[in-house]
């Protein structure tokens, strides 16, 4: 999907049309007082307060009905400069402009505003020329939304739209988004009995059904096994923590905004673990260590919890609870290249595995306008941000930088890709640490049998299964291959009274085989029971009547498919295991 953020073009013209929504709403609802109205990658919003009233799927014709109204009488957009104390007065009674103008640097700061007929709003610009311009816009989506964000604050009214210079745009737009919402994790989640949640249990708390449990333990075993494979020692540790171990790795310090508060047990306080490292820095710590033992490459799935605003919660892709796919290498400065390059190349046989293609590196490094919240010296900075640039030129990864992205610890490469309904993940990331080593006072005997501080690689390849699993629903659109598929055949007899028997034994047999395997036995229709097969999106579906029952054999339809095979049973086990 486009950015209407980047595009200069849609830019200029969403932030006119949020213009437009805004004096369509005063229009209707004259008490309305607005916050701010930014473009943002997905076209933009509006933040309105109309007191007690509360936006419903009524209200959203109504507005656009209105905003074709002043689009249609094109009234010319113009720009006026007016000072602090004028803009102050101007709008004098509104608390969320007063505000916004009151944060302004100087007393007398040149202020502009932007007047379209009976409407005046402040904006820095730019607009269009005229609200004629606007006519190929569409309201989208609209929600509640805290005033600054803050949930002390009022809840106001957010309501979000697009904007585009011509129909056919405006149509494909609409079009890609309604392919969204078909793609859109929770509800595939929830069509295919993935996962639920429930407030009762808590906003942002995943409960894995039955599928969605046998999904994530294919993952977890596929995930594991390269690992072994590849000299992981995986290991297992408490989901919760004393909070000096949180002091000691300087997470307290610079995370605790992001854990669940603390809990007073035994004259001690703990707290739900946020990450798996300060665990793995123990365990660590607890064996003595020769170089001739490095690296150590030590992994866990790990269930973790971090506090997220219920507002920033989004299915399985950000929730509280979460499951990581995490390791810690610890090494020696001289094994840094080959263990990052190592880990670089297990993410692309992985994404080979799934077929992801777009997918893009990022050097994340911190922010040097603003190092206080990062730990260690200059010097140490720039050397770990220079080894892991040299890695990723070395490696031939196409990469880009950005700044302020780092972990407070160290910098890290972090691998981007763009969900198919617009959203940027991060999946996979590699992070380059020497503070933690220091802060946990862990050391190795090196070749000359001196103490050493060995260096930490964090990195972690499916990331969040819970955002890995979002991310695979929704580019497949839950249509999952054979080996990833919670049901992989469904056994379908065309008549229960005559064909059931067969379809026991061929579902038993298919079982014994190592498959997964559901029976529709219910007294259906074949019409209904196949539909049900397609909705479930299980990849093969068996068909079994008069003929396979005599002969012998399978009948067998592709998920998508028409069309219908008849083979024996061996060939049925060849097809699927291919």
């Amino acid at each position: 999907m486009r950015n209407f953020k980047e595009e200069q073009e849609l830019n200029t013209l969403n932030h006119s049309c949020a213009h437009m929504l805004a004096q369509a709403v005063k229009h209707l609802y004259p008490e309305a007082k607005f916050w701010v109205g930014p473009v943002v990658e997905e076209g933009f919003y509006y933040d309105i307060d109309l007191g007690d009233k509360v936006i419903s799927d009524e209200d959203i014709p109504k507005i656009e009905s209105e905003m074709k109204k002043i689009a249609k009488d094109g009234k010319y957009i113009v720009r006026s400069e007016i000072t602090k104390e004028e803009a102050l007065n101007k709008f004098a009674g509104d608390e969320y402009k007063v505000d916004l103008i009151s944060r302004m640097d100087e007393k007398d700061t040149v202020i502009s505003c932007y007047t379209q007929g009976d409407f005046t709003d402040l904006c820095r610009g730019p607009h269009v020329e005229s609200t004629k311009l606007l006519k190929n816009f569409k309201l989208v989506k609209f929600s509640g939304a805290y005033w600054k964000g803050d949930a002390k604050n009022k809840m106001l009214q957010r309501i979000y739209g697009v904007c585009f210079p011509t129909k056919e745009e405006l149509d494909a737009h609409l079009q890609d988004l309604e392919e969204a919402k078909e793609r859109d994790h929770r509800k595939i989640g929830k069509e295919l009995g993935i996962f639920m949640f429930a407030d009762l249990v808590g906003k942002g708390l995943p409960m894995w059904l039955p599928n969605g449990f046998i999904l994530r333990h294919i993952l977890q075993e596929y995930i594991t096994n390269k690992e072994l494979s590849l000299g992981y020692k995986h290991v297992m540790t408490p989901s919760l923590g004393n909070v000096e171990l949180y002091k000691t790795s300087g997470h307290w310090d610079h995370y605790k905004d992001y854990m669940f508060p603390k809990m007073e047990l035994d004259n001690e306080a703990y707290v739900l673990r946020p990450m798996n490292c300060p665990h793995h820095m123990m365990i660590y710590k607890n064996f003595l260590h020769s170089y001739r033992d490095l690296p150590l490459r030590m992994a866990e799935i790990a269930n973790d919890f971090r506090y997220e605003a219920s507002g920033a919660c989004c299915g399985i892709e950000r929730a509280r609870a979460f499951t990581q796919n995490d390791s810690h290498i610890f090494c020696t400065p001289d094994q840094i290249a080959s263990e990052v390059q190592g880990v670089i190349d297990l993410i692309l046989d992985v994404y080979r595995d799934f077929g992801f293609e777009n997918y893009k590196f990022r050097l994340s490094l911190r922010d040097k306008e603003n190092t206080e919240k990062y730990f260690g010296n200059d010097e140490l900075w720039e050397k770990s941000e220079s080894a892991l640039r040299e890695i990723l030129k070395n490696s031939g990864a196409e990469f880009y930088e950005e700044e302020g992205e780092a972990a407070f610890y160290g910098p890290k490469i972090d691998v981007q890709v763009k969900s198919a309904i617009g959203h940027d993940v991060t999946l996979s990331t590699v992070q380059l640490d020497y503070q933690l080593p220091e802060r946990f006072e862990l050391e190795y005997i090196n070749e000359e049998g001196q103490k050493a501080r060995p260096v930490v690689i964090h990195r972690a390849i499916l990331g969040s299964l819970d955002r890995f699993v979002a991310f695979l629903l929704e580019e497949t659109k839950g249509i999952l291959p054979v080996w990833l598929a919670p049901v992989q055949v469904y056994v379908i007899p065309v008549n229960n009274e005559y064909h059931l028997g067969y379809a026991k034994t061929v579902a038993e047999k298919l079982k014994a085989a190592g498959f997964r395997v559901e029976l529709d036995d219910r007294n259906e229709k074949l019409s209904y029971k196949m539909r049900e097969s397609q909705v479930k999106k299980i990849p093969v579906t068996l068909i079994l009547g008069d003929k396979e029952a005599t002969d012998e054999v399978v009948s067998y339809r592709l998920m998508g498919s028409r069309d219908t095979t008849t083979v024996s049973f061996e060939e049925l086990v060849e097809v699927l295991n291919k």
